[in-house]
């Protein structure tokens, strides 16, 4: 149902994953590619003896070259030998990873306060960026134009940065509450408007071209933590604990209120939008993911069978939008049908069973990205 309404924030919050033990930092390309050639020895010819003379070097050749066998129409990821790549550099969970406009790069930022820029297609990290954050780093958003980014935290501000130099250009001070959850630009302004939500029940727009450290407008509706963002056009649209998503016209500054039916709505852990972005995927804490029309806030489909009772899960539609995608608390990823709403593929990324939070989908869909939870982001071919 749809309604306007306002209140007084409320003290409701999601927990965050836990992140595993330490990693290395800053291993190089051909030091990933190792470690993928003993992991494929391991599982592959694991429970066999080796054959009088046998040669593996085609294998793992083979395996390097991703020649991998044809799969059914209805599988989207080939996980049957495992991720592709793993991007290993972050110590401890990673929270968030976003694909630049083109997908040729991707950031990620995580629990040892860096933000961190790979080529998923080689599988070598590019640059780290450290300084910024005294705390972990909750959400990244890119620039079109590629030549900026930023990021927020659990450091009450928002950093925008230049990716070529590293520097910090801006910081927006302003959210009341230590946690910022999320971050997006509005491309319709020429990424020159941010928004940013957090902890402290409000969405931000700031100004990138300003030197005022006054943002240029604070949306004060939800009546909880607002854990997703997502701008389209002059719009921004947002999810929050109190079980809302709010779709705001920056420009009139009308606002649509739309909730789940129910006594109680469930927490919005994620929203995301369509390729014509007519429609929003909804992410919520009782294990379910919805397809809301932006227009007339209909319910148009919901997909189940993964599970998120506790913890803050990405979920999203493919660059086709023929399926939905999402994580899950059980260590799996999760593909529906978008018309007919069946699981389609599941296949497990954290084998001992601790919840799959952050993944992101190549914007041509090239690659799949998953975070586990020692710290590396497994890149997983996708069948074309």
């Amino acid at each position: 149902r749809r309604k306007q309404k306002r209140g007084r924030p409320w003290t409701a919050s999601i927990k965050e994953g836990k992140g595993g033990r330490k990693r290395g930092v800053g291993r190089g390309e051909d030091e990933v590619g190792r470690r993928n050639v003993s992991w494929s020895f391991e599982r592959v010819f694991a429970g066999r003896k080796r054959r009088s003379g046998e040669d593996l070097r085609r294998f793992v050749f083979e395996f390097l070259l991703d020649e991998r066998p044809t799969m059914g129409s209805a599988r989207i990821v080939a996980e049957e030998r495992g991720p592709r790549y793993s991007l290993i550099g972050h110590e401890g969970a990673v929270r968030c990873i976003e694909f630049n406009e083109g997908g040729t790069y991707c950031l990620t930022g995580g629990s040892d306060r860096s933000v961190r820029l790979w080529n998923p297609k080689r599988g070598a990290l590019v640059n780290t960026y450290m300084g910024a954050h005294a705390h972990e780093v909750r959400g990244v958003a890119c620039t079109s134009s590629n030549d900026r980014f930023a990021s927020c935290g659990g450091d009450r501000q928002v950093f925008l940065h230049d990716v070529g130099t590293g520097a910090v250009v801006r910081k927006f001070r302003g959210h009341e509450a230590k946690n910022v959850n999320a971050v997006s630009f509005s491309r319709q302004a020429g990424d020159q408007v941010l928004f940013s939500g957090g902890f402290d029940a409000t969405c931000r727009a700031w100004d990138c071209r300003s030197n005022s450290v006054e943002p240029i407008q604070v949306l004060r509706d939800f009546r909880d933590s607002v854990t997703s963002l997502a701008a389209s056009g002059y719009d921004v649209i947002a999810g929050s604990v109190d079980g809302t998503v709010r779709s705001y016209d920056v420009r009139t500054g009308k606002a649509v209120t739309d909730t789940f039916s129910g006594a109680s709505s469930p927490p919005v852990t994620s929203v995301s939008l369509s390729s014509d972005s007519q429609c929003i995927l909804v992410g919520v804490l009782n294990s379910r993911v919805g397809l809301l029309d932006r227009a007339s806030g209909e319910l148009l489909a919901q997909y189940h069978g993964h599970k998120n009772e506790e913890f803050k899960v990405d979920s999203m539609l493919t660059n086709d939008d023929a399926y939905v995608v999402s994580g899950s608390e059980d260590g799996k990823v999760y593909f529906w049908d978008l018309v007919e709403a069946e699981v389609v593929q599941t296949f497990e990324v954290n084998r001992n069973g601790a919840a799959l939070a952050a993944l992101a989908w190549h914007p041509e869909g090239e690659v799949l990205l998953t975070a586990a939870t020692k710290g590396e982001i497994h890149v997983w071919a996708c069948v074309q």
